[in-house]
């Protein structure tokens, strides 16, 4: 079918055709034979790569254009919301009837604001966790919503972030009965099951623009699906490290997934200095300049200075516990080519666009703490498969498994490469994860009676898949629990939210960390200080795992306890009577410690080295701890709770930039963080009028300052920039990067 045949409007086809899309794909195609540009629900399930964003395209832009409609786009990342964003950009410049340009907005975070500037747009991405927290605040412009998109519905299966899709998708049918849903998938075993919960049609494809072979390499041979077979060239003991050198030698890249964040560094480590042979001139001196990238973006680590070794070869690791600026430089430099081989672990799978012609599963089992290793489900290796071969660069894309025994190669190729991925379950029937999707559905309107809020349930996957009475009694339990800790309360028949309640909802936490945090509250420390701040947030489940204190850290972090005995607010657990718990509770210290040392500005490096963290994790601990701080602020002052608003308040923004106290007011600054604040206030800068007055030559001779940053800062605090003195020092500026150029 060509572009020129669809039904949507010319200025969309316009688009289209200008970014070298002429003719539809088969999915693409089928999609629109089973109506979905008439607005009928459809589940479409097809390979990575087979264009099912571009559908969602063409159905957004048709109901904004042709029916004045309103679109949300739900990823389950954020990386992947980034990604979608800048796809849909492409639109921005066509006109509506109204004459208005078709709009594009993006919110990811915030779970505490109903964001009600999405209002003037037209088109909205955004994660499924803040489509769920904007329900809560019960935006007005989502009952505008004509069309949801809700990308990688698959992962309705996974147990932490399907149960949040599954309600959002249940909510948005009940608030908009008409509305139309197009879920995207990969290729799954129960599309029809999906399909039926949403009262939708479905297209199930296995077509893809590149082909696909799938095959297991055991020693020097890869075994293909279809019968045929490869001999790889021995160049080292390893097969994994011959079968990438063989790909990149014959112009490709490889893209190698480990099973743990350790595995894939030691991978990279092993690959390098073989890539690094086969590498021409041009190459290595681009890779110079991508390693030089990454030491310059954010501050300088062994991690990232590994990272940039490991570029300086043409590859590189890429895992949850890297800074997010060194993943978007990473992911950036192997989309251009430019890093050939890319050690990963299998969160990528699932998250943002990166094929490459070779995808190598090195390990089939995955560690579980708690669990041991377990083999990976069949859909977790297909989801991997999909990343092989590139649109436009292969012809085929190979994924290939490695065995190390001959019975093992059978296994591999019996229970993954021939093997059809699992059906999808709903993971919702958990107390700890629908506990605060009963309290919303109460705190929020959706739901007055207790057959109120069952018959919202029945409406859930689950429900579809069990009978909602198979959920009932789990929801009678947790009415009660919400019942006895005052969250919620009774008028004959009808349920509705205490303020308490309702603000628990709206700041999208779990109701027992509201509890942990309320109760805290009302027994202050005899010493309150950031530490007994930082640990209550580390004692809530909401800061997700805290960090495991090693054996060799427990003495030390049982003298921290002692030492600030008085300062925190739960008790701590006794050693003898119940050691599970005072190991947690020393996870908990140090989560808090890590904190400390943070806003105390201890170096990333010496973070990493004091407590063994990896960047990746500081930050996820960064954001939950500012996400957490905000909430006890919030139920600080619902509670009346007066002293410990200031100290709440003031750690936010603290952990927010990682500063003391004394560098609040000079990192409001844009441009300014907590290295450059802290060059600013040693330098004798100490307040905005001490930087108001400063001269700009001053700002300009501090370290990472510079001409164009001091100018910004001048700026910014309403101090006068004289014209002579801006064009002497951007002139010398100027000379100053001729001269490096020409050396």
């Amino acid at each position: 079918m060509k572009v020129t045949e669809l039904s949507v409007p010319e200025s969309v086809k316009e688009v289209m055709l200008n970014s070298g899309i002429a003719e539809l794909y088969p999915p693409q195609e089928e999609a629109v034979n089973a109506g979905v540009l008439e607005g009928k629900n459809l589940v479409l399930a097809s390979p990575t790569a087979s264009g099912k964003t571009l559908v969602a395209e063409l159905c957004g832009l048709k109901h904004v254009l042709e029916k004045n409609g309103k679109v949300i786009y739900l990823s389950p990342l954020r990386a992947l919301a980034n990604e979608k964003f800048d796809e849909f950009k492409k639109y921005a410049g066509i006109r509506k009837q109204s004459g208005r340009r078709v709009s594009v907005g993006i919110s990811t975070g915030d779970f505490d604001s109903s964001d009600p500037w999405l209002e003037r747009y037209d088109i909205i991405i955004t994660t499924n966790e803040k489509a769920d927290s904007l329900l809560r605040h019960r935006a007005k412009w989502m009952d505008e919503i004509s069309l949801v998109v809700a990308d990688e519905v698959h992962l309705l299966n996974e147990a932490e972030r399907g149960p949040t899709l599954e309600v959002v998708l249940a909510r948005l049918m009940q608030v908009n009965p008409d509305l139309q849903i197009l879920a995207l998938s990969a290729t799954i075993h129960n599309v029809d099951e999906i399909a039926d919960w949403l009262k939708a049609a479905y297209v199930v494809t296995e077509w893809r623009p590149v082909t696909l072979k799938e095959g297991v390499l055991l020693q020097e041979e890869i075994q293909y699906k279809d019968g045929d077979a490869k001999k790889i060239e021995k160049r080292t003991r390893d097969a994994t490290v011959n079968l990438v050198l063989n790909t990149v030698k014959n112009g490709g890249q490889a893209l190698v997934f480990a099973s743990t964040r350790k595995n894939s560094v030691t991978a990279a480590k092993k690959i390098a200095d073989h890539i690094y042979e086969v590498l021409s001139k041009p190459a290595k001196r681009s890779l110079e300049q991508e390693a030089e990238k990454i030491l310059a973006a954010g501050e300088r680590t062994r991690i990232s200075e590994s990272l940039a070794e490991l570029v300086r070869c043409g590859t590189a690791f890429h895992h949850a516990g890297l800074a997010g600026v060194h993943r978007r430089l990473i992911e950036d430099s192997f989309r251009q080519g430019k890093i050939k081989v890319l050690t990963a672990t299998p969160t990528l799978a699932f998250g943002v666009n990166l094929p490459a012609r070779t995808v190598v599963v090195q390990d089939y089992r995955r560690w579980e703490p708690g669990y041991g290793y377990y083999p990976i489900s069949v859909l977790e290796y297909k989801q991997m498969a999909g990343r092989a071969g590139r649109p436009k660069y292969d012809k085929v894309g190979e994924a290939v498994l490695v065995a190390k025994t001959a019975d093992e190669a059978d296994y591999l190729m019996d229970n993954y490469v021939l093997a059809r991925p699992e059906r999808i379950w709903s993971r919702l029937a958990v107390e700890r994860i629908i506990r605060g999707h009963v309290l919303a559905t109460i705190a929020s309107d959706f739901a007055h009676t207790e057959n109120g809020i069952y018959e919202f349930f029945g409406k859930t996957f689950y429900a579809h898949q069990y009978d909602v009475k198979a959920i009932k009694s789990i929801i009678a339990k947790i009415l009660k629990f919400l019942y006895d800790e005052e969250m919620i309360n009774l008028s004959g028949e009808d349920i509705y939210a205490t303020k308490f309640g309702k603000r628990v909802s709206e700041l999208y936490i779990d109701p027992l960390s509201a509890v942990v945090i309320r109760d805290a509250l009302r027994n202050k420390p005899a010493n309150l200080t950031d530490l007994s701040m930082l640990h209550l947030i580390a004692h809530t489940p909401d800061m997700g795992p805290v960090m495991r204190p090693y054996s060799r850290e427990m003495d030390a972090l049982a003298v921290q306890v002692e030492e600030h005995k008085g300062e925190f607010f739960v008790e701590v657990p006794n050693e003898w009577d119940d050691h599970i718990a005072y190991e947690e509770f020393l996870g908990e210290v140090k989560t808090a410690m890590v904190l400390h040392s943070w806003i105390d500005e201890v170096s990333e490096e010496k973070l990493l080295e004091q407590f063994r963290v990896q960047p990746g994790d500081l930050y996820r601990i960064i954001e939950n701890a500012k996400w957490l701080l905000h909430a006890t602020h919030e139920l600080g002052a619902l509670l009346e709770n007066r002293e410990i608003l200031p100290l709440a308040f003031e750690l936010v923004e603290r952990v927010s930039k990682g500063i003391k106290k004394e560098l609040l007011p000079i990192v409001k600054l844009e441009g300014i963080g907590r290295v450059r604040g802290r060059i600013i206030y040693n330098a004798g800068f100490k307040t905005i009028d001490d930087i108001k007055r400063a001269s700009l030559e001053d700002l300009t001779n501090l370290p990472l300052v510079g001409p164009r940053l001091a100018k910004k800062i001048k700026e910014q605090v309403g101090g006068f920039v004289k014209k002579e003195a801006w064009e002497r020092l951007e002139k010398g500026e100027e000379w100053k990067q001729k001269a490096l150029t020409e050396y």
